[in-house]
């Protein structure tokens, strides 16, 4: 008789006090590691979209204004030929990198191409970005469009993305109709929003007009709009974002609490007192339950600033511990030069236009 696998628990207490690694990212706040699905009508402009986004990737260029994973991208371009391809690169960039691969041809979901991937993943480790263009190309001619098939085939795919921390986009079809919500358009059962950790949707303000709206929405990420225009070359430039707001970009929490320990070696209180310390009036939003997550996500920069963080337990109420890193007979106090990320982004991305105006 077998014996039953115990169930591995974390309690809530522990949980709560436990560093965490931050999410992997691969286009930073907007793409992250897993499966992710680019959905848009036929002809609005997906594929170059997907063309340029692998190779910027592989550069470790900017994407929009927001930071890049740099490493090698698989793009497979099942719908296109090597000689569409080529005249496309030409078009988007003076300089395709070795680290970006394209392939045209490749067997379906269920019949190798599980085993494809993973046989180029482990021949190039490295690998942080595979783009499928389009889903339907790996499902094969006689696929049976059900709930339970939709969520089968998206599952093998984000297995793949998870055990191997990349992430993979899947470029797809929006329905002709309309709808108040743009994501039940996307083709397919409700099952491929479901498997998804991210959903984009691409749609032309009117056809033809290479201006469109790139809407987002997932697990990881906050919903956002952004508005894309094509240029000649057909690269997509960022035109407007919705994500404004200074405290919601990257480490945000890093610049406050430098300013909190700018003249202090020690902070202990509660999340509420800390909360309160850094963000008297409310303006950046960071709330005692938000307090604790930031610091536990980011102790690695704020380490690097000399600041140390342990989130604990006393007496049954949570307490924070920030020190500054400096020895006990030092005579001074060791320098720390907070950097505010709104305005370092700024100064570093000129391409965004609200940051240089």
């Amino acid at each position: 008789m077998s014996k039953t696998k115990r169930l591995q628990t974390i309690d809530g207490e522990s949980l709560m006090s436990l560093p965490l690694t931050p999410l992997n990212f691969v286009v930073d706040t907007l793409l992250s590691q897993g499966l992710h699905i680019l959905a848009g009508s036929p002809k609005v402009g997906k594929s170059w979209l997907a063309l340029w986004l692998s190779v910027m990737v592989a550069k470790g260029e900017p994407v929009w204004g927001m930071s890049v994973k740099q490493g090698t991208t698989l793009y497979l371009c099942l719908e296109d030929s090597t000689l569409r391809i080529q005249n496309r690169l030409f078009e988007i960039t003076e300089d395709a990198p070795a680290n970006v691969h394209f392939t045209t041809q490749s067997d379906i979901l269920g019949k190798g191409l599980e085993e494809q991937l993973r046989a180029f993943l482990s021949e190039h480790p490295d690998t942080v970005l595979v783009i499928i263009d389009t889903l339907q190309m790996i499902r094969g001619t006689n696929y049976d469009n059900t709930y339970a098939n939709d969520y089968r085939d998206l599952s093998a795919l984000k297995r793949i993305a998870d055990a191997h921390g990349i992430a993979i986009l899947l470029i797809h079809h929006l329905r002709k109709e309309s709808a108040d919500d743009v994501f039940n358009r996307i083709s397919g059962t409700t099952a491929i929003s479901g498997a998804v950790d991210s959903s984009f949707t691409l749609v032309e303000e009117r056809r033809g007009s290479g201006r469109a709206k790139l809407s987002c929405i997932g697990r990881d990420i906050e919903y956002r709009e952004l508005t894309l225009e094509r240029n000649g070359e057909n690269v997509w430039e960022l035109v407007s974002d919705s994500r404004t707001q200074p405290e919601l970009l990257g480490n945000r929490i890093v610049y406050l609490l430098s300013e909190l320990m700018r003249d202090r070696t020690e902070f202990i209180g509660t999340p509420t007192e800390l909360s309160e310390r850094i963000d008297p009036v409310g303006v950046e939003r960071i709330s005692p339950k938000k307090v604790s997550r930031q610091i536990l996500q980011n102790l690695d920069a704020l380490s690097k600033i000399g600041i140390s963080a342990v989130v604990r337990r006393s007496n049954g109420k949570p307490l924070i511990e920030l020190r500054r890193a400096e020895s006990d007979d030092a005579q001074g106090i060791l320098a720390v030069d907070p950097v505010d990320p709104a305005g370092a982004l700024c100064g570093d991305l000129r391409a965004v236009s609200r940051c240089g105006e």
